[in-house]
């Protein structure tokens, strides 16, 4: 499958609603991302390919750890049989501190897209999260392509060497809008900090050339600065169109404020031009 639109909206599940999907596709966001690692049935979903007709929907992950592949297969088959080519299963393996389950990720993700091969879910309909060179390279040979996250355009150039050109590459990035750097970084933090205590996010980081200082929590202002966008809409535009230009197929927008949905109101006529 194919997703839809150059820029798609990045929120946690439980907080999407069939209004709300219906008014980001009248906006001109052509995917809804699903983070917060949506359970194996899959909920929501279906409501919000209901209430439009265009946009597609992802999820941003599904975590291996937690959700069984074969149920996993079986919700999406589902969701394939009532909205065919709107939906893509993004999966991801999670994080040593948070699963205790966790062993080796890479193996764990060969084994979790085999046990989808074996239910019938298609390469062109799922994708993988993928940081480092190696996932990266799973993500081209075994999936539609790759959902970075935490990055920034310099990583969309080198991933989108890795992946080549026939593959699916969607960059999410977070936003605020407004001038007040301090103000800003007050609401950009919270949603960065969490990472520096992973070490797959550090260790990415690292190759893209932040030094230690920045990524000792709770992350330096030029670690934000750059992981969270602030400035005019055009200004933020801009900088979200820098992950195009580098080679992503779509970049994924996490607002960071509490009230997300009146922010991506307000970016979408300057994202039209783009």
């Amino acid at each position: 499958m194919s997703i839809h639109g150059r820029f798609g909206a990045w929120s946690y599940y439980a907080s999407f609603t069939p209004e709300i999907a219906s008014e980001l596709q009248s906006l001109g966001y052509g995917t809804l991302w699903l983070g917060g690692s949506p359970p194996a049935d899959l909920p929501v979903i279906e409501s919000l390919l209901e209430a439009t007709d265009t946009l597609t929907v992802g999820t941003s992950i599904v975590n291996i750890w937690s959700a069984p592949a074969k149920e996993v297969a079986e919700s999406f088959h589902r969701i394939e049989a009532r909205f065919p080519g709107r939906f893509l299963l993004g999966i991801g393996a999670g994080h040593p501190e948070q699963d205790a389950a966790f062993r080796k990720p890479y193996d764990a993700l060969v084994e979790y897209l085999d046990e989808l091969d074996e239910a019938g879910v298609p390469k062109e309909s799922r994708a993988l999260a993928a940081l480092g060179p190696r996932v990266l390279k799973l993500a081209r040979d075994r999936t539609a392509g790759a959902l970075p996250y935490l990055t920034v355009p310099e990583h969309t150039r080198q991933a989108r060497e890795i992946l080549g050109a026939g593959s699916l590459l969607v960059a999410e990035h977070k936003i605020t809008l407004g001038t007040d750097p301090e103000k800003a970084r007050e609401t950009l933090r919270p949603r960065i900090q969490f990472y520096l205590k992973l070490q797959n996010y550090v260790a990415n980081l690292r190759r893209l050339g932040f030094a230690e200082e920045d990524l000792e929590f709770p992350g330096s202002d030029r670690l934000i600065d750059t992981l969270g966008l602030s400035g005019t809409p055009e200004q933020v535009a801009t900088a979200l169109a820098a992950h195009l230009e580098a080679g992503a197929d779509q970049v994924a927008i996490q607002v960071t404020d509490a009230d997300w949905v009146p922010v991506l109101r307000t970016l979408a006529p300057v994202l039209a031009g783009r």
